[in-house]
């Protein structure tokens, strides 16, 4: 999955970070040794070492920290190698112990003489345990980015799979609709047409956005809202109330008109004077969101199959979308169906 990498993650910091590091590891601990030399109380004590002396030292240690780093581990011991590695590993420590023993005389101005180098070897050993623990936080981090790029996938899949539950499921209400509009009051097919225009321009070109600002999905909702009154006209009675600031916010598109059209399938039906009270309040970056509707317990009704997708599929858009960031409150009780929303828009 291609991303736009940040500063950190690019190629260019990180070769300034391992120069960083290693500049810090090789002069820091000369300046040390510097100062303590120059206190008159302490005598000094063989030759004093240059920085270029000490660079030059450590030059072949850290060479061998990168081949283990990225040759010896990525090919055989991530690969299972594990005998091929320890066999390598085993050369390639004598092979730079000589040769830094090499470099040291060289710099150090004395005669190589073919011998076991206990210092060099016991330095690189050193050296290949910060090489290990590297190569394992590198591959640790490698693993987890690519699991949560995975995690990511699959959330992006499973919340296209949602919205595209919630396209159809709601036009085959809509469309329910207008054929009742048709048979009881034909004269106003022709602007609940042009009602449904509006939303399936939204359906279709906003819709398939990760974000749009409030005000879009609150005219969504209004453009439903009215679709459903020239449907029922007076017989059933609808209040919408909205207050704040929806302009400056973006929410997840046609999450809210789940909760809306259930409350309009389910809470007319043979209701005595049915209600609908939609509240829609933005305060302090923090969406209140409520529908209510009268309902009867006592009647079962039977709707079309699908009736179940449009709540379930709102609630696991919220739980995958907004963790930690909602409280949605579902009650039933005294011939009443509420749903209240709270969303953290920030």
């Amino acid at each position: 999955m291609s991303q736009n990498k940040r500063w950190y993650q690019t190629t260019y910091f990180k070769i300034f970070l391992h120069l960083l590091v290693w500049a810090a590891f090789i002069i820091l601990p000369h300046l040390l040794r510097q100062n303590a030399e120059n206190q008159p109380s302490r005598p000094q004590r063989g030759r004093s070492m240059t920085l270029e002396m000490v660079v030059l030292f450590n030059i072949v240690p850290i060479l061998f920290f990168y081949f283990n780093a990225h040759v010896l581990m990525p090919f055989y011991l991530n690969r299972k190698k594990l005998v091929s590695y320890l066999i390598l590993l085993v050369i390639s420590i004598f092979g730079f112990a000589f040769l830094m023993y090499y470099v040291r005389s060289l710099v150090m101005d004395f005669p190589f003489v073919f011998r076991f180098p206990y210092f060099s070897f016991f330095n690189l050993i050193f050296f290949l345990a910060m090489s290990i623990a590297y190569r394992f936080v590198v591959d640790k981090n490698r693993l987890d980015r690519l699991r949560q790029e995975r995690e990511t996938e699959n959330l992006k899949t499973e919340l296209s799979f949602l919205r595209s539950q919630v396209s159809p499921h709601f036009m085959f209400n809509v469309l329910n609709n207008i054929v009742s509009l048709s048979r009881t009051q034909n004269h106003l097919v022709e602007p609940s047409l042009i009602q449904l225009s509006e939303l399936m321009r939204y359906m279709l070109y906003e819709s398939d956005e990760e974000k749009v600002t409030l005000s879009r999905e609150i005219e969504y909702l209004h453009n439903y809202i009215n679709l459903q009154k020239m449907r029922f006209g007076d017989d059933v009675e609808v209040d919408v109330k909205t207050e704040g600031h929806f302009d400056e916010f973006l929410i997840e598109p046609m999450l809210l008109i789940p909760f809306v059209e259930n409350a309009f399938k389910h809470g007319i039906g043979m209701q005595d004077k049915p209600y609908i009270g939609i509240t829609i309040i933005e305060r302090n970056g923090h969406l209140i969101f409520e529908v209510k509707n009268k309902f009867d317990a006592s009647l079962i009704e039977t709707k079309d199959k699908q009736a179940g997708i449009g709540l379930n599929n709102v609630q696991r858009r919220l739980k995958l979308l907004y963790p930690g960031k909602h409280v949605l409150v579902i009650n039933a009780a005294d011939n009443w169906y509420i749903i209240d929303l709270k969303l953290e828009l920030k």
